[in-house]
């Protein structure tokens, strides 16, 4: 039970809450109501290893960086509650459970799974290199509803790709706040994010035009799409949400920054798919 309350730990489970709901959402608007149970748990199943795989490298390859940072100089590598080894065991563990799922869906699926899984693997390196590794994240969650579509449909109209922009500019954006827990520290070890580059103030001026550029993609995907009032009732609450959640931090007031980046995420997310829900029902 210890080792698997660590590996709970690990991968922050609870925060799949961010990109599951949205796969959720591809896959309903794929076929315009909802999807067979049996793609549904598939489509689960392979969300949930790929999701915890792509923490696990995360947080393999970034052990020495979270080790000098005291925010993240708790987690499990670095204070040696899991050893390098049992985090290698379980992203094989989780890359393992990832393919199986992902070979039960349509073949599409099948040929694109190498992509996720090199996106995982670039992803913490480009910190050492570029500010625009918000943005790289961004694009790998927006591959949920992208990849929850090709594995109901087999096809990748632009109506999918308009909803995979929507979430990765969503949290593209989400994570420029993100930054902002450790840009201090990420200056002094050499690190770049949006926020060493362009400041404080640049941050939050990132985040508003990614964020709405969300809206503009969700309401790009349902004029695409033949949806219904309660879709658009649902682009509502994620904009009136996006707008709480920008009025909770602010420059130089970062105390509600921990409500602003978890609370308010899981919430716009749940909240869609529910409406999302609704519609198709």
């Amino acid at each position: 039970m210890r080792a698997a309350r660590l590996y709970y730990r690990l991968v922050k489970f609870e925060h799949t809450i961010f990109a599951l709901p949205f796969a959720y959402v591809g896959a309903f608007l794929a076929v315009g109501g909802v999807p067979s149970a049996q793609d549904l748990v598939w489509i689960t199943v392979a969300m949930v290893g790929a999701r915890s795989l792509a923490m696990a490298l995360n947080r393999l390859i970034d052990a020495r960086i979270d080790a000098a940072n005291p925010r993240t100089a708790g987690r499990e590598l670095p204070s040696g509650a899991l050893t390098v080894a049992a985090v290698i065991f379980f992203c094989a563990l989780t890359l393992a459970v990832y393919l199986f799922a992902v070979w039960q869906l349509d073949p599409l699926v099948r040929w694109l799974s190498p992509i996720p899984v090199a996106a995982f693997v670039v992803y913490p390196y480009l910190k050492r290199f570029t500010w625009l590794c918000h943005l790289w994240l961004g694009a790998i969650d927006g591959l949920a509803p992208v990849g929850a579509w090709a594995a109901i449909k087999g096809e990748l109209p632009w109506q999918a790709w308009a909803l995979g922009a929507g979430v990765a500019a969503w949290v593209s954006g989400f994570d420029l706040f993100y930054a902002l827990f450790d840009v201090d520290v990420d200056r002094e070890q050499g690190l770049h994010s949006w926020a060493t580059r362009f400041g404080e103030r640049g941050a939050f001026a990132g985040a508003r035009v990614l964020h709405l550029a969300t809206i503009g993609f969700l309401i790009a995907a349902g004029v695409g799409l033949d949806v219904g009032l309660l879709y658009w009732v649902g682009v509502a609450m994620v904009a009136t949400l996006l707008v709480y959640e920008h009025s909770l931090v602010r420059p130089g007031d970062l105390r509600r920054l921990d409500a602003a980046f978890f609370t308010m995420n899981g919430v716009i997310s749940l909240a869609f798919f529910v409406f999302v829900l609704a519609d198709v029902l």
